[in-house]
């Protein structure tokens, strides 16, 4: 299922706009590079709807939240629907304060978004509409436990937002409202990398920006890549190799991914 679209992003090296936070913004760039993309990043209120009509792919983060990039964020996502660029929201912190939070839900009401992607504690921030929750780094986690509920939430949220919606966590949820992928790759030690959920935003915004028509599949396939990349990863380390090693070979595994690697590692059932 998932072959032909990693094909397609290698084909076609989208230029996907990314408005991310300074923590994870070389990884990201990087990683866009990495998958067959192209990055450009920018968020000068001034320019960035001229720098949003040229791409193909739209990435929100709001990892460093700063009152000059909202306008930025709102302006660009407008020219994006405007032009039918697909848009990714990464609400990153939501329910962690009240600015992140109110910008989230501000977002939501002004851009019409091709995929959100968050934690747990973030998705039930913005299907709340309100605060209070852990949000980054969030220690809730989809279990065999609250599995039907965790799938119950993204399925409501989709289908309220007209958005795919991408639950990240230890198993991953990704829903368009009507089915839920259930997603079963990735490696414990992606949590020690910092960013590995912005990247994998990135790598939504450049799957739906490869693939148009297919923001389900592309979305459910940019968390399978990511995941069974971090698997690919852990296999590589040595005695000595540790985190930073890991992050290296984080990106070399997604750099070198073949889409029959993808078609035979994605581990998934769909609901």
């Amino acid at each position: 299922m998932f072959a032909p679209l990693l094909q397609n992003l290698r084909d076609r090296r989208p230029l996907v706009h990314a408005i991310t936070n300074y923590v994870t913004a070389n990884d990201c760039a990087n990683l866009l590079l990495a998958c067959g993309a192209s990055p450009i990043m920018a968020d000068e209120p001034d320019e960035v709807p001229e720098i949003t009509a040229h791409a193909a792919g739209l990435v929100l983060n709001l990892g460093t939240l700063h009152r000059t990039t909202i306008p930025a964020m709102v302006a660009c996502g407008k020219t994006a629907n405007q032009k039918g660029i697909p848009v990714v929201l990464d609400p990153v912190g939501a329910g962690a304060s009240q600015l992140r939070t109110a910008t989230a839900l501000r977002l939501l009401r002004e851009v019409r978004f091709t995929v959100i992607r968050g934690n747990l504690s973030e998705v039930e921030t913005l299907a709340r509409g309100q605060g209070g929750a852990p949000g980054v780094d969030s220690t809730q986690r989809v279990t065999a436990d609250n599995l039907d509920a965790c799938c119950a939430l993204v399925r409501d949220f989709a289908h309220r937002t007209g958005a795919v919606v991408a639950l990240s966590g230890a198993v991953d949820l990704v829903s368009d409202g009507q089915r839920v992928f259930i997603i079963r790759n990735g490696h414990p030690m992606m949590r020690l990398v910092t960013g590995t959920g912005c990247q994998l935003s990135c790598l939504a915004g450049a799957f739906a920006a490869a693939n148009p028509g297919q923001p389900l599949e592309a979305a459910a396939a940019a968390v399978c890549a990511m995941g069974l990349c971090g698997e690919m990863a852990h296999v590589r380390l040595g005695p000595l190799d540790g985190s930073g090693s890991y992050r290296t070979y984080l990106m070399d595994a997604i750099c070198r991914l073949t889409p029959d690697q993808l078609e035979k590692g994605a581990r998934y059932e769909l609901r």
